[in-house]
């Protein structure tokens, strides 16, 4: 069946998305190891992707945890330091497929407040045929029901979706609905297959 949409996730996709980089910039490699240690970080900020207030949740969880306190606010005080940097060839990706008139949507795990500065700081975010953004969902990958939904909106057969995402766990459950899956290591492998789908050329690719 030929591809009727293409979607992205967006961390590690279009934006980096390295926290513990980030972090070891911020405070040190071995404080940032420690932190990351008692804390689960990554846990607090499914919360945010699952919609709650990202400032609020971060400095709630901060006042929790005294000890790291500054430490945890810089994950809302600080985050452009942990979503960055743009990844430049995946955006020329999705504009080559808009400009040929090839539907591209967005699925990621992201917080509803955070989005529109994101989108603000990287335009590409606003470029998109259709947003299906966790924090507005309420739901997130790898579970079902988000892809349900993307389904239901778009109204397209899941065998002519084509996804990309950079963990494979959010790829199977798409796999078991029928779409098409692409695991995200580089851009140029994500290049070559949309290239092999036949949706660029080469050129358009590059």
């Amino acid at each position: 069946m030929p591809i009727e949409a293409v979607i992205f996730d967006v961390g590690n996709v279009l934006i980096e998305w390295q926290p513990e980089r980030a972090y070891d910039r911020l405070i040190g490699e071995a404080r940032r190891k420690e932190m990351f240690a008692e804390l689960d970080m990554h846990d607090m900020n499914n919360d945010i992707d699952l919609g709650a207030p990202f400032k609020e949740r971060i400095y709630q969880f901060a006042e929790e945890n005294p000890k790291w306190r500054d430490e945890i606010r810089m994950w809302h005080d600080n985050w452009f330091d942990l979503a960055s940097p743009a990844i430049d060839h995946s955006w020329r990706l999705l504009r080559a497929l808009r400009a040929k008139g090839i539907p591209v949507f967005a699925l990621s795990n992201f917080g509803v407040d955070n989005w529109p500065p994101a989108v603000k700081v990287y335009p590409v975010l606003g470029e998109f045929d259709r947003e299906y953004v966790s924090g507005r969902m309420g739901h997130v990958k790898p579970f079902n029901r988000i892809y349900e939904m993307v389904e239901e909106d778009c109204q397209i057969e899941p065998d002519r979706l084509l996804f990309t995402d950079d963990r494979d766990e959010n790829l199977v459950t798409a796999r078991a609905r029928g779409w098409k899956t692409h695991l995200f290591e580089g851009p140029q492998g994500w290049a070559d297959r949309l290239v092999s789908e036949g949706l660029l050329t080469r050129e358009e690719a590059a």
